[in-house]
């Protein structure tokens, strides 16, 4: 298993959590974001948007987070990233699509370089832009968590494999958690365990 990654990449994150949690041993082939190589021929070939995470299983190649995050958790259920219950998994489910449809596409790297290349907004406007669907984001989710230690309880949930990453990025850009302390707590939690560990931007082999 090939995992296409990017050490920055929350989408990319997102699945080498996943992919720890549940064992599963993969070989990590970055693409430079920065430097355009997920333009690039070859690069196309394996995920014609042109984007990360892509995960080649042998035979073929996924992409889109969210995607390869439900076929990890069908292919290898244990252990399992969604609750017990209808609508449990839907709470679960309910924070995953906040962050992954309502924050991270509007604050993904394509999206901010076309604020400043194209539209011609500054850094300054730029980084309130990202600020500002962060914490609108963030202002619902905390008011979602459950009890802790993780977002649901006593078990990791696919909601800490999406939170996880966004926290990171909240964090490289500055915004402040202060108003967020179930959001901190639970990024906390999670990051005493070694799945998380190991997918952490700054253990991945592209860091720099």
């Amino acid at each position: 298993m090939r995992l296409y990654t990017y050490f920055r990449s929350s989408a990319a994150y997102r699945v080498r959590i996943a992919l720890n949690l549940k064992g599963v041993s993969y070989e990590s082939v970055p693409v430079n974001l920065l430097k355009g190589e997920q333009r690039e021929a070859g690069y196309a070939a394996v995920n014609p948007q042109k984007r990360v995470p892509s995960l080649d299983i042998g035979g073929t190649t996924l992409i889109q987070s969210p995607a390869i995050l439900e076929y990890l958790d069908e292919a290898y259920p244990e252990p399992p990233l969604l609750p017990v219950g209808a609508v449990n998994r839907a709470k679960v489910r309910a924070i995953a699509s906040l962050i992954a449809c309502d924050i991270h596409p509007l604050n993904n790297s394509g999206t901010l370089a076309y604020l400043k290349k194209r539209l011609g907004h500054d850094q300054a406007a730029a980084d309130e832009w990202y600020a500002h669907w962060v914490r609108e984001g963030f202002d619902a989710i905390e008011t979602l968590l459950g009890p802790g230690p993780y977002a649901f309880g006593s078990k990791i949930t696919l909601a800490d494999v999406y939170l996880v990453p966004q926290v990171a990025n909240a964090r490289r850009f500055n915004v402040p958690l202060d108003a967020y302390p179930k959001i901190v707590a639970v990024d906390a939690a999670c990051a005493a365990h070694k799945a998380f560990q190991d997918a952490a931007p700054a253990n991945q082999p592209d860091a720099a």
